[in-house]
């Protein structure tokens, strides 16, 4: 019995003499990866003869490449030095390489550093099989001898079928030749089928949030996305805010019905947008995740939000949800589902659950605080041992709202800002043009192309360097006794002019605004902190589009994020989006959130005492009473009140 040694998984043993590596992988419990069961049609058990000590590489060992491998011709090419495992037998020692596009539960390595790969093990697979046709003699039912050959082949029983693939069994078995493939979702129920040979099904994940929703095309067997695209939440007409949608059902009879048809048009033409751009067909997408605010989560379901308005602020369900696409009016495969992830509470949704997923605190022995900023800031900390959540209501402030020139980000708005610390001139950079104003080449692009405004990271920057500058007071206020030209009055306050043409001003109602919002997430924060009894962290994570565009240094100057090492501050991206392809690929990432969401403790901190203390602490700039000993490395204080621009010490960024 010649003895066999499974690379990367280690696995070693014996088998018979001419079993072929499928076999043999099958008998092990080694990952390879299969639809055709051993016919040489799929291609997908490519192997390559490898070596170890004691057993050297050797072609000896696998019998010569037989009719099914030289005249293979399947859709996933036969690589140069790769065997067909399914063809392949074992005829010495041998030690078999598994490359990672041959293993059924393989990692795609993704771009971004933190989120390094993305478990591919779909809850939905193909299953290649050859149904014996009907006679005389054996007069069982289509269905029947379909069920016959799954378990012959790959071992099914009890298998549930899906109405709809019954009413088309018949003509597909005979439109194949009585070849098929079967999707079986969960190893429990065959939602589609398909006449001869198809390697793959496809997915969506959505991340359908207040202001945004995007979706990702992903092709379920290898990870790969094939196509992405984002719009407007068109219930933004409805109200920015969420309350807003909430106060517009409390005030509509059917006011509901209306966000709930709104949103699922957006992501039934959403899907036809990935389809289109990828060259594909609905039908081929099978398996539907949708990760969202709680609100957002209950319109697409068609839960009816009004009691998430007001206290408790109690939720359907907590748990998963899976529901068929088509109940939602989603037209896809007939057989797709939608799947929704776990909510944690009230206000911290399936999207917090998805960001949790993508950057893992529960596995980690540092001490994580992710932040998800947004109308809301849903706020997770801990590590492996506890996680604790927050929600804080920082309002639209971040997102450019309530603010005087305030904007989305988008081409024309101001995003960075910087005002020197003698003449208070300000240097600008705008979206949509690269470089500073202070390049007169930027600027003369900048004149061309208009600027419109200033959106959440330009005004969390110019608030901080005016600061700096000693423009504004650690209390937020607007110095009105400078005598400077850029310093305008405004009533009984002074506002600042960052931009002449149009005039873009920087208001004490600004100033207050943003307080207000960093007040309150610093304030939550603040509240885990002690929930925890900590009083530092060693890792924060800033989700979503604005912490992919803020910088950490300025978050932290501010004072919406603790004191830490800024080496340690980091941009987690559409964390949410990607936990949502997470859980589209993988199903026992699934399992995996199902189990940390129903750990992670809720702090509804209008009710903890406390809160207004910490948020009172909280609106200085950058904070009341916290130590800030890793910002004082980077950026350098006001010490003294002066009396005009430039008389005295004024703050500046040191050079890291």
């Amino acid at each position: 019995m010649p003895e066999v040694v499974f690379l990367p998984a280690g696995r070693r043993g014996s088998v018979d003499e001419g079993a072929t590596v499928l076999e043999a992988a099958r008998q092990m419990g080694v990952d390879i990866d299969s639809i055709c069961s051993g016919r040489g049609i799929c291609g997908r058990c490519q192997i390559r003869v490898g070596s170890t000590p004691g057993i050297p590489a050797g072609d000896h060992s696998l019998s010569p490449p037989g009719t099914t491998e030289t005249t293979y011709r399947g859709k996933r090419p036969l690589a140069a030095r790769n065997r067909l495992g399914c063809a392949a037998h074992i005829l010495d020692d041998v030690v078999i390489d598994v490359p990672p596009e041959s293993q059924v539960h393989r990692q795609v390595v993704r771009k971004r550093a933190e989120v390094a790969s993305l478990p591919v093990d779909p809850i939905t697979t193909l299953h290649y099989v050859e149904v014996d046709p009907p006679d005389l003699e054996s007069p069982t039912g289509d269905t029947e001898r379909l069920l016959v050959a799954l378990e012959r082949d790959w071992t099914f029983r009890g298998l549930g079928i899906d109405h709809h693939v019954l009413v088309d069994l018949q003509r597909t078995l005979r439109a194949g030749s009585w070849t098929a493939t079967v999707a079986v979702r969960g190893g429990a129920d065959i939602v589609a089928i398909w006449p001869g040979f198809v390697d793959q099904i496809l997915g969506v994940a959505f991340d359908i949030g207040s202001t945004t929703i995007a979706g990702h095309l992903c092709d379920l067997a290898s990870g790969a996305i094939l196509s992405s695209v984002g719009r407007m939440n068109p219930q933004i007409g409805y109200g920015e805010d969420l309350m807003s949608r909430v106060s517009y059902v409390l005030m509509n009879e059917g006011g509901a019905a209306v966000l709930t048809e709104i949103v699922r048009t957006a992501v039934d033409e959403m899907i036809g947008e990935l389809c289109v751009d990828a060259g594909v067909e609905r039908t081929d997408v099978l398996e539907l995740t949708v990760v969202g605010n709680p609100i957002m989560h209950h319109l697409l379901f068609g839960f009816d939000p009004r009691e998430l308005g007001t206290a408790p602020f109690a939720l359907v369900t907590t748990g998963a949800l899976t529901v068929r696409a088509s109940q939602l009016g989603i037209e896809a495969n007939a057989g797709a589902r939608v799947y929704g992830l776990p909510c944690i509470a009230g206000h911290v949704g399936a999207d917090t659950a998805a960001c949790v997923l993508s950057e893992a605190p529960h596995r980690s022995d540092e001490v994580q605080l992710l932040v998800d900023v947004g109308t809301n800031a849903e706020i997770v900390l801990g590590n492996r041992e506890r996680l604790v959540a927050a929600s804080s209501p920082t309002g639209p402030a971040f997102e450019g709202a309530a603010i005087s020139a305030g904007q989305r980000a988008a081409p024309g708005a101001i995003e960075r800002i910087r005002v020197d610390r003698e003449t208070l001139e300000p240097t600008i950079s705008i979206i949509g043009v690269e470089g500073w104003s202070s390049d007169p080449a930027a600027a003369a692009e900048m004149a061309a192309h208009g600027v419109t405004g200033i959106c959440g990271s330009g005004i969390i920057e110019a608030i901080v360097e005016l600061h700096l500058a000693g423009v504004i007071d650690r209390k937020g206020v607007i110095r009105a006794d400078l005598d400077h030209p850029r310093l305008v009055r405004d009533g009984r306050t002074a506002a600042y002019r960052m931009w002449d043409e149009p005039e873009l001003l920087v208001t004490q109602n600004d100033v207050r605004a943003i307080q207000l919002a960093k007040a309150a997430l610093r304030a939550g924060i603040e509240l885990l902190f002690t929930h925890l009894g900590i009083d530092a962290v060693d890792d924060i994570r800033l989700a979503g589009a604005f912490g992919a565009h803020i910088d950490p240094a300025y978050a932290m100057a501010l004072g919406m994020i603790p004191d830490c090492d800024l080496e340690s501050v980091h941009a987690a991206g559409n964390a949410a989006g990607t936990g949502a392809m997470i859980a589209l690929l993988s199903h026992r990432a699934r399992a995996e959130i199902e189990e940390v969401a129903r750990r992670i403790e809720k702090i509804e901190t209008a009710t903890v005492p406390g809160f207004q203390d910490a948020f009172v602490a909280a609106m200085a700039i950058p904070h009341g009473t916290a130590q800030t000993p890793h910002l004082a490395g980077v950026m350098e204080f006001p010490v003294a009140t002066p009396s005009a621009a430039g008389s005295n010490r004024t703050g500046r960024r040191r050079q890291r």
